[in-house]
């Protein structure tokens, strides 16, 4: 899509319903209007249990990937320390298949712990989880035959085919907040994502210190994506804006509360205002997550905000 800046933008795909009616010809049709209007990518998020009736990232995308021809998918993020890493390295490597090469694969260790244990895991050392569980799935897709003796998983002669389209494997797009994370998504990843559950002040500060940490490393800041999930609302009715979104985010994180402090809601000169303070910090991309009028959100960016920033 053509923006004023150049800087890409991407939409969270229908994927949570409040009223726990899943809407199948609603993600159909807004894959289709996403893809016609030259949207740069559709996104998920994760939510395996919990109020929202949610619908499990990979499967989505895998119908999507079906349905559309041209645009981007990706996951924003996959908890990917309560996934077994090789299963999950064949989801995905099935995915960018299915999608002809067009899988970003976005991980995080998630906000808090609360689900280990519903998985059979302890919270422990989950950093050495996940950095391992990366390590296997990388492997499993560049080689032939992969030994990996670790903490959690030892693989012996073990193969995994086919192997992703995407050489050497898909973009890794890492869910960071403090700087040992974002250190980890500079070393081991291609891009990162600022959360939704942040202001455009906690992003500014964050990219600074992602700035610091890209020198520190010797990363050429052009091979390195920088984006933010953006909870939005397009409504010159503010008042109905904010009691959707309550709504949603209530649903989703458990506290409606959050909406006041997280979502960007007002005309479309208001949100590109603030949209525009995340394009001047450095972000190279957005992922705008409307939760309501999908369509006519869809509509509103191409034509009224795209042209803005």
């Amino acid at each position: 899509m053509k923006t004023k800046s150049g800087v890409k933008l991407g939409i969270a795909l229908p994927q949570g319903f409040p009223d726990s009616v899943v809407d199948v010809n609603l993600v159909r049709d807004f894959v289709a209007r996403a893809e016609a209007l030259g949207f740069d990518d559709l996104w998920v998020a994760e939510q395996i249990t919990g109020k929202l009736a949610s619908l499990e990232p990979t499967s989505l995308l895998s119908y999507v990937a079906a349905i559309s021809r041209n645009i981007r998918i990706g996951t924003s993020v996959i908890v990917s320390n309560l996934r077994n890493p090789v299963q999950l390295a064949k989801n995905l490597s099935t995915l960018d298949h299915l999608s002809s090469g067009r899988l970003t694969v976005g991980l995080g260790l998630g906000t808090n712990t609360n689900a280990y244990s519903v998985y059979g895991l302890e919270s422990e050392h989950r950093v050495s989880r996940f950095m391992e569980g990366v390590g296997i799935m990388k492997a499993l897709w560049t080689q032939p035959s992969v030994d990996f003796n670790g903490a959690y998983a030892q693989l012996s002669g073990v193969s995994m085919e086919p192997k992703p389209v995407q050489k050497p494997h898909p973009p890794f797009w890492f869910g960071a907040r403090v700087t040992d994370s974002l250190r980890r998504a500079v070393i081991h990843g291609d891009g990162w994502m600022g959360a939704g559950s942040g202001t455009n002040e906690n992003f500014l500060n964050e990219y600074a210190e992602l700035q610091t940490i890209l020198a520190a490393e010797d990363r050429d800041p052009a091979t390195f994506s920088v984006s933010k999930r953006v909870y939005l609302a397009i409504d010159k009715d503010e008042a109905h804006a904010m009691t959707k979104l309550r709504e949603w985010i209530g649903a989703f994180y458990g506290n409606p509360d959050l909406a006041e402090r997280w979502c960007i809601v007002g005309s479309a000169p208001v949100v590109a205002e603030k949209l525009n303070e995340l394009v001047e910090a450095g972000a190279s991309h957005l992922m705008l997550n409307p939760v309501y009028d999908y369509i006519e959100h869809l509509d509103a960016i191409a034509e009224e905000i795209a042209p803005l920033v």
